[in-house]
């Protein structure tokens, strides 16, 4: 039997546990997910190989996260992915019999496959996952993402069913976007109930990453 996120009538939401989910290459110390980890001690979802991510290892490896902490998060889960994230919670969500773990997710900047610098690479990632979503979903896009077009975001976002926010021209919306913290994307977990958002405590030293320049 799946496991349950409670909702007994009258009874208020338990906080949700974010997860977050960067792209090919992991994100670096600048990279507002990492910020987000280090402000607020939401947990990063390690994959095994971040240099050759193969869908269905990065599938299983979320299925495996998300069951693993289950029992402590009674809230459930908002799912917080970056470029191939987004594709990774897409793909995970079409087969897993869990998703009613998880709350709502949010996806920014998804990789569009049809870019042949990402397809090259990513051969494993296609055809991507485009099924409407069961939990709800907000997807952050630019207009001017290198790796993926404001038609193409908008082909996620009707696919997926989630909402779609135009953040301007910011890039891939990573590290080299100039978004620090983004505070304003992290206002936007609370669309998807997040009870009691933690405030930013005193930045943590994070060890050192032989990949730390990595950009996606």
């Amino acid at each position: 039997m799946s496991p349950q996120v409670p909702t007994a009538p009258g009874v208020p939401a338990a906080p949700a546990q974010v997860l977050l989910l960067p792209g090919w290459q992991n994100s670096g110390p600048g990279h507002w997910q990492s910020r987000w980890e280090s402000a607020y001690g939401y947990i990063r979802v390690e994959q095994h190989d971040w240099l050759r991510p193969l869908r269905g290892d990065w599938v299983a490896r979320l299925e495996e996260v998300l069951i693993a902490k289950a029992p402590a998060a009674p809230g459930g889960f908002v799912l917080v992915a970056h470029s191939l994230g987004c594709l990774l919670v897409a793909a995970w969500a079409s087969h897993s019999r869990h998703v009613s773990l998880v709350r709502g997710a949010l996806l920014v900047a998804p990789a569009d496959l049809q870019s042949d610098e990402l397809a090259a690479v990513l051969r494993s990632w296609s055809p991507p996952a485009l099924q409407p979503l069961p939990f709800a979903s907000q997807l952050l896009a630019s207009r001017d993402d290198p790796y993926c077009s404001m038609a193409r975001s908008r082909v996620f976002a009707d696919a997926w069913g989630s909402e779609l926010v135009d953040c301007g021209e910011r890039g891939h919306l990573n590290a080299d976007s100039g978004l620090g913290s983004w505070d304003m994307a992290h206002r936007r977990l609370g669309r998807f109930s997040v009870a009691g958002l933690p405030t930013a405590k005193a930045s943590r030293p994070r060890l050192a990453d032989p990949h730390a320049e990595r950009k996606q």
